[in-house]
């Protein structure tokens, strides 16, 4: 399993989120936004400098509503770094995911405006249902949520544990989580393996794992940082980003090993056979071909977690 190495931008950010998330309760689940955020796409570049130019056979594409709008609402449920940074005030978004929503609304004519909603199924819901048009994710696309929703993956993840220095519980593997007090991020796709961990624990004669299930990614750190929770199970970028800035008071365990995961898509997620699927598709490709995909995954710390084609429900069960 391959480790993403921060870029310093991507450190400067989440430093700005960690100095609220971690250490002061009352600041919630969406931390203050680096300097730079923005609630849409409809203003400066992702980041080469240079604002491209929109592809209108792309933005014909688009549905009647979102044309006449002018905008796609995408929704996001909280802090995911480096991906999605979310601002306090529900609608600014800094990160990787930002950065490539700037390049799609330019490149597709439109603004993209993004709303925060309470956690990850209440963004799936919320698509399903018509009151948001997208999420940029990325999401962890699997067999399950491919009835409701489809997925544009853009990337490709791991799943590891974020454990305090020293591994003192000598957790490195799910073999390791029984009677362990485990976080994860409740709804999603870490929280039902370690819920199949938990039964097979019990049928081998071992205590169950003690779940701790968290909306958002801060609040699961801040449970291991704290004491409460031995281990915190999720996404390897991610994780790699909140242990770069912990002052050396967590180290990650577990990588190089699938940890209950197959090859792990993640992607955009719209309404199942809704139009979007093919522009966002389309259009994430010319971002890949014209190198501003990479360019943001790069700045980002993400190189590793690239992928060489956008691709739509790319991910098998988990």
């Amino acid at each position: 399993m391959r480790q993403t190495r921060l870029s310093k931008g991507a450190a400067l950010a989440v430093a700005s989120a960690l100095s609220c998330s971690l250490f002061l309760a009352g600041c919630g689940s969406n931390p203050p936004q680096a300097e730079g955020a923005t609630g849409d796409s409809s203003g400066g570049t992702a980041v080469s400098g240079t604002k491209l130019t929109e592809d209108k056979a792309l933005h014909d594409l688009l549905p009647e509503k979102n044309r006449t709008s002018g905008k796609l609402v995408s929704v996001n449920g909280g802090s995911f770094p480096p991906y999605e940074i979310a601002g306090s005030d529900g609608h600014s978004l800094t990160g990787a995911s930002a950065d490539l929503s700037v390049a799609l609304g330019q490149l597709l004519g439109v603004t993209i405006e993004h709303v925060t909603a309470d956690g990850l199924p209440s963004e799936l819901t919320g698509i399903t249902a018509g009151r948001y048009d997208m999420a940029i994710g990325p999401v962890g696309d699997f067999k399950d949520r491919q009835g409701a929703n489809d997925f544009v993956d853009w990337v490709k993840e791991f799943v590891v544990f974020a454990v305090p220095k020293g591994n003192p519980r000598a957790i490195d593997d799910l073999d390791a989580t029984c009677g362990r007090r485990i976080a994860v991020m409740g709804g999603g796709s870490a929280e039902g393996v370690i819920k199949t961990q938990s039964a097979k624990c019990v049928e081998d004669g071992e205590p169950a794992v003690k779940i701790q299930s968290y909306k958002d990614q801060p609040g699961s750190i801040l449970a291991v940082r704290s004491g409460r929770a031995d281990a915190f199970f999720s996404s390897q970028a991610p994780l790699t980003y909140f242990v770069a800035q912990a002052k050396g008071d967590l180290e990650l365990t577990g990588t190089g090993q699938a940890n209950g995961f197959g090859d792990l898509y993640q992607g955009a997620v719209v309404a199942k056979d809704s139009p979007l699927r093919e522009v966002l598709l389309k259009g994430v490709q010319r971002l890949v071909d014209d190198g501003t995909y990479g360019r943001i995954m790069q700045k980002w710390g993400l190189s590793a977690n690239r992928l060489d084609k956008p691709g739509v429900n790319l991910g098998g069960a988990a």
